[in-house]
């Protein structure tokens, strides 16, 4: 089986997938005990392929975690995967469901990174004051890491106060003049992704004394779990397990050259309702979650109330940021246009008394109800 899809990827010139292949076969071979995580996703889907390709001896055991928020559609698809490739799937129930987690701790807003941070402001009470760094550490001492993103600034004995960009919230434009003049009243957390995915995770690798795990992550997702490696194999620094990312290099192109070779079929989410993703239902991190409603209103009906039952302050309160930058975007477009205006003239915005961005700044909330994702009655 290996030896004809090694050559199937050596006639179709894609060696990023060949090497994948010989890669997973060396490692399979050092472990005696191996799990992988599968999602239901697309490339879950090739991971389980790929794998299933070069295991054999059948030593790999696959688990599936019901966070308590899944598509019908996904649920499905694993009963086809376990017929297709003759394997078992064991469901395993998370520590905490996602609607308990957001009733405990508070619904996810943006990114997980995001909403981590916002928590911990949260949690010292926070204020979304515009003070510097320093300052705000002498008022919320024990919330250094939080506050560094909120100022964009790292702090140091050494090297004193220093500029970041990769773990700012200047990386969302606007964000924090948003939270300023609408500070959230409902609690914000990460703490969902935590206890309805990491730890049922850890847990199973316990459970089963597992030495490798493998995993579906890819580095052109992007997203702060991508960014979190280098490789796509992970050792363990002391007695463990292992980490393998299978399809860590793959790009878009090369999982469409996958699935051609292969034959690998998706499920309904992608082939019928026409979503970019899977995962859990109606997640507030989508980068598309207006569209992604509209689609499991249409297709799942029942989810799509739970969804909004479960994240809908989160919902409206995304959707006034979006509002918000779009304002703001306006307001600077026309700034840029009026000051390319006065220097064809030969003045500025301070010269005429105007407000431009140089001189002002417009930090004016915008309404919630302004391109809101629509939401009806009775969801």
């Amino acid at each position: 089986m290996l030896d004809e899809a090694l050559n199937k990827c050596a006639d179709n010139n894609n060696y990023t997938i060949y090497t994948s292949m010989c890669k997973a076969q060396r490692i399979l071979m050092r472990s005696y005990d191996a799990v992988c995580s599968i999602s239901g996703g697309s490339d879950s889907d090739i991971v389980l392929d790929l794998i299933h390709k070069v295991d054999e001896d059948g030593k790999v055991k696959y688990f599936w975690i019901d966070t308590g928020l899944e598509y019908t559609a996904t649920k499905e698809h694993l009963d086809y995967l376990e017929q297709k490739y003759g394997i078992t799937i064991e469901r395993v129930k998370p520590d905490k469901p996602i609607p308990t987690c957001v009733r405990e701790y508070g619904v996810p807003f943006l990114s997980k990174y995001v909403s981590e941070q916002m928590m911990r402001l949260q949690a010292h009470h926070f204020q979304w004051e515009d003070e510097p760094l320093e300052v705000l550490l002498q008022k919320y001492p024990r919330c250094k890491t939080a506050l560094q993103w909120w100022c964009g600034e790292h702090y140091s004995d050494k090297d004193g106060i220093q500029k970041i960009s990769r773990f700012s919230i200047y990386r969302n434009r606007f964000l924090k003049e948003f939270i300023m003049a609408n500070p959230p009243d409902f609690p914000i957390s990460n703490k969902c992704c935590e206890y309805s995915k990491k730890k049922p995770a850890k847990r199973i690798v316990k459970e089963h004394d597992a030495d490798l795990d493998i995993t579906g992550i890819r580095q052109a997702e992007g997203g702060i779990r991508s960014a979190a490696f280098k490789t796509c194999f992970s050792e363990c620094k002391s007695k463990g397990c292992n980490t393998f990312r299978p399809v860590f290099w793959y790009t878009d192109g090369d999982k469409r050259d996958y699935e051609e070779m292969f034959g690998v079929t998706h499920s309904r989410c992608y082939t019928e309702y026409g979503l970019r993703r899977t995962g859990c239902v109606g997640c507030p991190f989508s980068k598309h979650i207006t569209e992604e409603l509209a689609i499991i209103e249409e297709h799942e009906p029942n989810l799509y109330k739970a969804a909004v039952h479960i994240f809908g302050k989160s919902y409206e309160y995304t959707a006034k940021y979006r509002a918000f930058v779009k304002e703001m975007k306006a307001k600077e477009k026309e700034e840029k246009k009026r000051d390319r205006l006065r220097s064809l003239n030969g003045t500025s915005a301070c010269d005429t008394g105007g407000d431009s961005g140089s001189c002002t700044s417009d930090r004016n909330a915008v309404s919630a109800d302004y391109n809101a994702p629509e939401i009806r009655k009775g969801a």
